[in-house]
């Protein structure tokens, strides 16, 4: 067992796997429903709903495998829920430029991405997952 894994994970690192996880059950979720409305015939576009559908599931492996990555304490993961925290705030603003019920999601998307990237590159969370900051010796 390494020393990384002997001490207490961080706070901020398990809220940035909790964060991560919780956009990845949006992004399955949303792909489901997408599914169910293609399959019960509402969409217009069947082959265009499914597309959306299993892109939206396959998209949320990603921040899946980082939050499972985060919660290990793999190195690796960071990236990866790097790239989703940047990636879900142009999304959450588009969700904000609606007149609809999408405002209510765009403003908790909005705050999960913000708090995740804060909570990626806080200090705890890079030295919790063995990273090196510029300038720092090798132990």
């Amino acid at each position: 067992m390494s020393s990384a894994e002997q001490t207490p994970r961080p706070v901020r690192l398990t809220a940035a796997a909790v964060v991560a996880g919780i956009e990845a059950l949006g992004l399955v979720a949303g792909g489901v429903y997408m599914l169910v409305d293609a399959l019960t015939g509402s969409s217009g576009d069947l082959t265009g709903a499914v597309t959306g559908a299993v892109t939206l599931v396959a998209l949320g492996l990603i921040p899946l495998a980082a939050a499972r990555g985060l919660w290990l304490r793999r190195s690796w993961s960071r990236g990866p829920a790097v790239i989703t925290q940047i990636l879900a705030l142009p999304v959450a603003w588009q969700m904000l430029q609606a007149n609809s019920a999408m405002i209510p999601a765009g403003i908790v998307l909005g705050v999960l991405a913000v708090a995740g990237l804060v909570l990626l590159v806080n200090p705890a969370t890079t030295e919790a997952l063995g990273i090196r900051r510029p300038g720092q010796p090798t132990p």
